[in-house]
């Protein structure tokens, strides 16, 4: 039973506005006899406080990789890491990071990682030992308070082959939050957790985002990234854009990231007409931010606005896979600006062919904005007409 966590203060106004994770251009290249392997080509991530993020990828993506990058365990060849306003690798020797990783990050293991000769106890007092963090007294006291949180005081004293496996892990999330860090990173933790085990470390980790704490969580369990605020997917040491990711959930990632190299990113004033109707639609539209309007003309050359999507959605593909031109005036909605990104016809016909299961995804919708369409003409815009 995961109690209730105790109270985190407010963070400030000027904590808020700074990024958590900030990797601006990060390069990783490994070299053995072989040669040089570029595992991570140019990654840009920015994370707020606050955020729950999934990190997805297969293995051998660069995963890892990226989380070393954060944790301060490996350093990059190029570019910059930022955590909490503090860049870890520039002007900070080897014992210094360690140091500081030990008092802003707590880390979440997929084995746990406990010490075998220690108690429950003892595992979780040991970063603070480590940071020299609170009086030596003070310890075993919060030690015992986070053990309580994740509903294992009364075993407390015992050594951690002697609890199940869902229990270790509770402990390691426990020991990850010993020294109150802001910033969590777990690396498959529900790897090894049944799913009643799994879903309650979730439920601890929406707890600890709703407290104030950033979690960074890779994971191959694409249940788990429904309850995350973002998903982040990485393909062959690039991040695929997230617009995307949220656009084409099932297109595959080699897919998703050709997307991503090709795509382009425009940017639209509030009412600015994005597709005016019997216009030959020449581009698949995502949007990143914003929301857009879908427009049919009534009588009188009064409009009716028959739906407004927002970030993730997407529109363009029933012309594009039906042939023919728009059928609706599309634009920026009045209220706000609106950025999209923008894919090329052929582009887009090429890809989506290559993907059955998103070409039968996008089908079905395709048939059903067909139906709410034709609903709309025969109801909505036959009454105006009328007046």
């Amino acid at each position: 039973m995961i109690q209730p966590l105790p109270a985190i203060p407010n963070a400030s106004e000027s904590q808020i506005r700074q990024a958590m994770i900030d990797l601006r251009g990060v390069v990783k290249i490994f070299k053995n006899a072989a040669g040089e392997f570029k595992v991570l080509k140019g990654i840009d991530l920015t994370i707020q406080p606050g955020e729950f993020i999934a990190v997805v990828g297969k293995s051998g993506s660069g995963k890892s990789t990226l989380l070393n990058m954060i944790t301060g365990i490996d350093y990059p060849s190029a570019g910059q890491v930022v955590i909490g306003g503090t860049d870890i690798y520039h002007n900070m020797s080897e014992s210094q990071r360690s140091l500081w990783r030990g008092r802003n990050l707590g880390i979440v293991f997929q084995f746990f990682q406990l010490l075998p000769m220690l108690t429950l106890l003892e595992n979780v007092m040991l970063p603070m030992d480590y940071a020299g963090m609170y009086d030596f007294d003070e310890r075993p006291k919060r030690a015992m308070e986070l053990l309580r949180m994740v509903g294992l005081e009364n075993m407390a004293n015992k050594l951690p082959l002697a609890i199940s496996t869902g229990q270790q892990q509770g402990v390691a999330i426990a020991r990850a939050l010993a020294t109150d860090p802001p910033l969590i990173v777990a690396d498959e933790p529900t790897g090894n957790l049944d799913s009643r085990s799994a879903n309650a470390m979730i439920d601890l980790f929406e707890q600890l985002v709703g407290q104030g704490k950033t979690i960074v969580m890779v994971t191959h369990d694409p249940s788990l990234t429904a309850r995350t605020s973002r998903t982040v997917v990485i393909f062959d040491g690039e991040l695929i854009d997230e617009t995307i990711v949220r656009a084409l959930p099932l297109l595959r990632h080699r897919h998703m990231i050709e997307f991503s190299r090709l795509a382009e990113r425009r940017a639209y004033q509030p009412g600015q007409t994005i597709i005016s109707r019997d216009q030959q639609v020449e581009y698949f539209y995502m949007i990143a931010s914003g929301e857009v309007d879908v427009v049919l003309r009534g009588g009188r050359r009064s409009d009716v606005n028959i739906a407004r999507i927002g970030p993730g959605n997407f529109f363009g593909e029933i012309e594009l896979l039906r042939g023919g031109k728009s059928i609706a005036n599309v634009r920026a909605a009045s209220d706000g600006p609106a950025e999209l990104l923008v894919l090329p016809r052929e582009d887009f016909l090429r890809v989506i062919q290559e993907s059955p299961i998103t070409a039968e995804a996008l089908g079905n919708i395709v048939q059903q904005r067909l139906e709410e369409h034709r609903a709309v003409d025969h109801r909505k815009v036959r009454r105006l007409m009328k007046r």
